[in-house]
């Protein structure tokens, strides 16, 4: 059981971010990913059509075997993360959520903005998170519809892409945050094009190395963590395997084989 797989999900390639971090800290580690390219942006899609989308992607790491689930989206995670702890006891599952609390933390001028998606802006966790942790701190919210399009297509540097960050960053600036909360899966690989845009003393915070940490925690309680040596990263897509496949030396870093994702 130890040496079994841990199955990752986003609605896309975002989760990829987080991928990295768990296989950075967890090397031992076997990684199933299924990109739902074919519904992307959940953000967009009612939360009865992501649970269903949750749970069709539950049974099919249950079928490959996983001893472990990562929910690597926060829209995802807002809708559907309760019902899967409820129906799979069994496993550790760790979901995302916006990294209010550490944003609350480190700022200096009492001003956080977020980016994210609609959906996670408008969910009530995330209004939940704000009155938990950013009582004494002012939280800009800025939703970026368009980003994630992009970044799926494996534009993180074009001139559209830079116009439409400036559009959304720019306010948060202008309100004086200093720690801006990447708050979409997505959002980590804006980073090198972020760094060119913003001042070096304005913080970037994302959440994946924290699920990362948080999926050692849980395996490591349940004597699960694998010995390895791993094997190679898997990797399916809802929609064009091909396409997934030709950015994942973008995304990844490397080349792997995507398979067809039909459910």
């Amino acid at each position: 059981m130890r040496e079994a797989p841990i199955g990752v999900f986003d609605s896309g390639v975002g989760g990829l971010s987080v991928l990295a971090e768990i296989q950075r800290l967890l090397p031992n580690e076997s990684l199933l990913y299924v990109a739902d390219c074919g519904n992307i942006p959940y953000g967009e899609k009612t939360p009865e059509f992501i649970r269903q989308r949750c749970s069709v992607m539950a049974e099919f790491f249950e079928h490959q075997g996983a001893k472990a689930l990562v929910l690597a989206c926060n829209t995802a995670t807002v809708a559907g993360v309760a019902d899967l702890r409820r129906d799979y006891p069994q496993w550790p599952i760790v979901g995302m959520e916006p990294a209010v609390k550490p944003a609350a933390a480190a700022t200096r001028s009492g001003v956080v903005g977020v980016l994210a998606t609609t959906g996670t802006l408008q969910s009530a966790k995330f209004a939940a998170l704000l009155d938990r942790f950013a009582t004494d701190v002012r939280v800009i919210t800025q939703p970026c519809p368009g980003l994630v399009e992009l970044i799926e297509n494996g534009d993180l540097h074009s001139t559209a892409l830079r116009e439409m960050l400036e559009g959304y960053v720019g306010p948060l600036l202008g309100a004086g945050a200093d720690t801006i909360i990447l708050g979409c899966t997505h959002y980590p690989f804006l980073k090198p094009l972020l760094r060119q845009m913003i001042p070096d003393d304005i913080s970037l915070i994302d959440t994946g190395a924290a699920v990362a940490r948080q999926l050692q925690r849980l395996l490591a309680d349940r004597q699960l963590l694998a010995e390895g040596p791993a094997r190679p990263a898997q990797f399916w897509s809802s929609a064009d395997p091909d396409h997934f496949a030709n950015i994942l030396p973008v995304l990844w870093n490397k080349a792997g084989v995507v398979r067809s994702f039909e459910a």
